[in-house]
């Protein structure tokens, strides 16, 4: 009972004072001092270079879905396409160098090509994007255009990709495993976003697929503690999961700092789960970046999709702080969540 209150306590204190995270730097103000209209050339026969920035972005994977919208843009014009989320941070980048990088970009992603950014402001000839995610760009990166862009830039660390190998062999081999995605904390406020599911609906539904598809595996991803603890209590050996993945009682990720390098692990983490997940059998979702992210990894649709359908908060800010929780303790018929909640196969 005492989590509760100091989760409630915690929520109140949230909706008099909304805490929005921030990088732990700030971007340097002298790289666009000189720029007029956010571009410049020196030589237009010279290489112009297209430089992403985001800062202080978002999750990680809505930052990735920003880059390779402007990936789209640099490709079509002709030119080469540059991350910078080291003079432009983001709420990943550390204070100190991570992987050899200050650039939180290089924390997760590899370019296909060298290149020495401070050579290519200094040469002028450069193009900088704007800090906007603008109407035109999609959220839905399941496609192979998407995909053959990214390819032809970047490419994903070998090392996460070593990382999900092992562990794939050693936990997945002759399972059939279900991914779960839940979003908690934070997801539960968020004006016009997917409702989360209840714990009550969370074990239904797993029960539900478990009997239906016989799943020997859960492998359980969340960022919150109320899910995790019930899920795993009831499932037991059943669920499999990230050990050192962060979770928490209260959206608090990006306002404390519990351990080394924690905001790099937080970009770590979310990253090895996606690649594990579309490595499973089955995969249950709140639809997020997330789930965009693991549709772009499984390019040949080998998993079976189930998509949450449990309703849309309110697109007013303040209604959505509290709506989750009064429809979580409410009847149906004064509009309370439903015990058991649908899913949509895509």
């Amino acid at each position: 009972m005492e989590k509760y209150i100091k989760f409630f306590i915690k929520t109140l204190k949230n909706f008099i004072h909304p805490y929005e995270a921030k990088p732990l730097l700030e971007f340097k103000k002298n790289i666009t001092k000189n720029i007029p209209l956010s571009f410049k050339y020196k030589n237009s026969k010279n290489q112009i270079f297209y430089i992403i920035r985001r800062t202080p972005g978002a999750g990680l994977f809505s930052n990735f879905i920003f880059v390779l919208n402007h990936l789209k843009i640099a490709d079509t014009c002709g030119f080469f396409p540059i991350v910078d989320m080291e003079n432009f941070p983001t709420i990943y980048n550390e204070q100190n160098y991570v992987k050899s990088s200050k650039n939180a970009w290089d924390y997760y992603f590899k370019s296909k090509k060298k290149y020495d950014l401070k050579k290519i402001y200094k040469s002028g000839n450069f193009i900088l994007t704007s800090n906007k995610f603008f109407k035109s760009f999609s959220h839905v990166i399941n496609n192979q255009k998407f995909r053959v862009l990214f390819k032809k830039y970047f490419d994903i660390k070998n090392e996460y990709f070593n990382f999900t190998k092992s562990y794939v062999k050693k936990n997945f081999l002759k399972e059939k495993v279900l991914a779960i995605h839940l979003r908690g904390t934070s997801y539960k406020t968020s004006a016009n976003h997917p409702f989360p599911l209840t714990v009550n609906q969370a074990l239904n539904l797993i029960s539900d697929l478990i009997k239906k598809h016989n799943y020997t595996k859960l492998f359980l991803c969340t960022e919150d503690l109320f899910y995790f603890d019930l899920i795993k209590k009831k499932f037991g050996k059943k669920v499999i999961f990230l050990k050192d993945s962060y979770k928490s009682y209260y959206d608090d990720a990006f306002e404390i700092y519990p351990r080394k390098l924690h905001r790099f692990k937080l970009g770590k983490d979310i990253l090895l789960e996606a690649m594990l997940i579309s490595k499973c059998d089955g995969f249950v979702y709140t639809t997020t970046n997330v789930s965009e992210f693991v549709k772009f990894l499984d390019k040949k649709k080998k998993l079976n999709y189930y998509s949450i359908e449990n309703g849309l908060n309110s697109s007013n800010a303040y209604i959505a702080k509290w709506l989750w929780f009064y429809k979580d303790l409410s009847p149906n018929f004064l509009g309370g969540f439903n015990k058991k909640t649908s899913v949509k196969n895509d």
